[in-house]
């Protein structure tokens, strides 16, 4: 398969050279030895077929295939955590005892939360797309340190061993949250579970200074600032989030074990500790984790929405610059989960008005993506079918997040089932829309083929259908007063749990619907062309699949990746002489 032929159409001069407002002068050109492609005949390998057998996955250090090992570790968490969330929901069917009693419920709720916040939210967009996307649009033939990104893939595999063996050693009853003083003196295996979670915080480390690092030393030659992918802009975010804030988390749940292990009093009030210590450090990393899932997916969304409206993204920098923000006013905020905690009055005043703050660079997103899509060639594919899915349910998920940030409203709602909506608008309709928007978009490129638009399409419907009947509901019965996590319920509110429960059977339909053609595109799927969609970013610049080792030669970034503006028959890149 001929790699890049693609890559240039003309000669190239230093008065063609540009993009984004970007051009190089004749020095420049020298200095990064710019000369017009040359196909290379022989055919490359895919890294798919490059080494045979287990092992060779095993053992590799090429960011596809950890990407891809690492996809296929969260559909399996993602399937646990689903199948035990339908489990949940039947149980909701009657006010009283359906078919599990209490102690089960408690310890599938937790293992729900547990399972799909730290072993599938936080590492599906960064762990997956974001290993195998973000080297082939900085224009690298890798991460910066592969090694170590094998190594922070199988840290997650331990952290995932740990927490599934308390299951089977006791199980865990606390809740997500591990609130103390409860998780510090209960039964069941609760240090298990949160070793795992401790071991699992340190592959997200090591994956975000290994993007840090990759950003700013691998781009390629051309490549400056004011051209990267907004992908890119939302995963460096991300990275900086990861670093910062994850090492409290660790911290807090080695304090909870050694609390438990040794009797040292930390936040058991029986023991001379304070309980709400802990909330104020399990949320000063718990508020910016929300961030760790969804500012990823930011990203994906511009990606889509550019490319499937055939316009350069409006506003740019205002794109970029707004998801640096949000990582850093994401770090003040924690309190607004704890207005009812018995802060001061100056501090929940603060908290609340930070909450409000940080909804403004995320509403810029949300306006400029609109603005992208004014007057575009809009093409209803998949991809933008989840991009819009994700507008339209992030944006409720939004509106309601302002409303438990007013102090007066939240004394209200705190603990009710609108916070449960609220939650799952941003984190399921919101964060996994968008990594499957991601999923949908960058297939071709990750197996070489295409699934089925008619099936695909099917899915969606019903995946957004099945979503909204499910959490909608739970706004008006948590605004009457239906208590979160309760096992019994009054009678008035199982209407409300009727129809939640259906709605969660038809978004298991969706999710079964894909699953089945995203199987069936990978083994029998059409073969993918090098750049299905059109798109002018880098990544479709090169075979789908992609190459073993990304790039033939060093590639040098001519054009902008939204520059929808020039027709593609004008969009140019060069090689450098340079060959990997």
């Amino acid at each position: 398969m001929a790699t890049t032929s693609s890559f240039t159409t003309g000669k190239i001069s230093a008065e063609t050279i540009g993009g984004n407002g970007v051009s190089l002068g004749e020095k420049e050109v020298k200095k990064l030895k710019i000369k017009r492609f040359e196909p290379v005949e022989e055919p490359q390998i895919h890294y798919l077929n490059a080494e045979k057998g287990l092992w060779s996955w095993l053992s590799t250090v090429d960011h596809k295939r950890i990407g891809l090992m690492y996809l296929a570790a969260i559909a399996v968490f993602f399937l646990i955590g689903g199948t035990l969330a339908v489990l949940l929901r039947t149980e909701l069917l009657t006010p009283a005892k359906t078919f599990m009693d209490a102690d089960t419920y408690n310890q599938i709720f937790t293992l729900h939360g547990a399972i799909m916040i730290f072993f599938f939210l936080v590492p599906s967009v960064p762990a997956v797309l974001g290993n195998f996307i973000l080297p082939i649009q900085l224009g690298a033939k890798d991460v910066a340190f592969p090694r170590l990104n094998l190594a922070s893939f199988y840290i997650y595999l331990i952290g995932a061993i740990f927490a599934f063996v308390s299951i089977t050693t006791g199980g865990i009853d606390t809740g997500w949250t591990f609130y103390t003083p409860y998780s510090s003196s209960t039964g069941g295996n609760v240090m298990m579970m949160t070793l795992g979670v401790f071991i699992l915080g340190f592959s997200s480390i090591l994956t975000g200074v290994n993007f840090i690092v990759t950003i700013h030393k691998l781009r390629a030659p051309g490549l400056t600032w004011n051209k990267l992918p907004l992908n890119l802009w939302g995963l460096y975010a991300t990275s900086i989030i990861q670093i910062l804030a994850t090492p409290v988390l660790a911290i807090t749940l080695l304090l909870l074990t050694m609390e438990r292990a040794l009797g040292i009093g930390i936040f058991d009030p029986a023991l001379g500790g304070d309980p709400v210590l802990f909330q104020h450090f399990f949320w000063f990393y718990s508020h910016p984790a929300v961030y760790i899932m969804i500012v990823p997916g930011f990203g994906i969304i511009s990606e889509v929405i550019s490319t499937f409206s055939r316009k350069t993204i409006f506003g740019y920098w205002a794109i970029a610059l707004s998801s640096l923000a949000i990582a850093f006013i994401g770090f003040l905020v924690w309190g607004h989960h704890m207005f009812t905690a018995g802060q001061s009055s100056l501090a929940t005043m603060v908290f609340s008005f930070l909450t409000f703050l940080v909804g403004i660079p995320t509403g810029i997103k949300i306006f400029n993506w609109l603005a992208t899509m004014y007057k575009g060639s809009i093409q209803l594919s998949t991809p933008m079918l989840y991009a819009l899915i994700f507008l339209f349910q992030f944006t409720i998920g939004g509106f309601t997040g302002v409303m438990l940030g007013a102090l007066s409203v939240d004394i209200h709602l705190h603990d009710t089932y609108y916070v449960v909506a609220h939650f799952h608008y941003v984190m399921m309709g919101g964060m996994v829309m968008a990594f499957l928007a991601g999923l949908h978009y960058w297939w071709p490129k990750m197996f070489g083929t295409m699934y089925s638009e008619f099936w695909a399409k099917v899915s969606a419907t019903l995946v957004f259908v099945g979503f909204n009947v499910t959490f909608f509901p739970q706004f008006i019965m948590g605004a009457q007063g239906m208590p979160r996590r309760y096992y019994n319920y009054i009678d008035q509110f199982q209407p409300f749990h009727v129809t939640s429960t259906i709605g969660s059977y038809i978004m298991a339909v969706g999710f079964t619907i894909m699953a089945i053609y995203l199987l069936h595109a990978l083994i029998k799927g059409r073969k993918a062309s090098a750049n299905p969609w059109g798109s002018r970013a880098l990544e479709w610049q090169i075979p789908s699949p992609a190459p073993a080792h990304n790039f033939d030669h060093t590639p040098v970034v001519l054009n902008g990746p939204y520059d929808y503006h020039r027709p593609m028959s004008e969009f140019q890149m060069g090689v450098a002489d340079k060959k990997h």
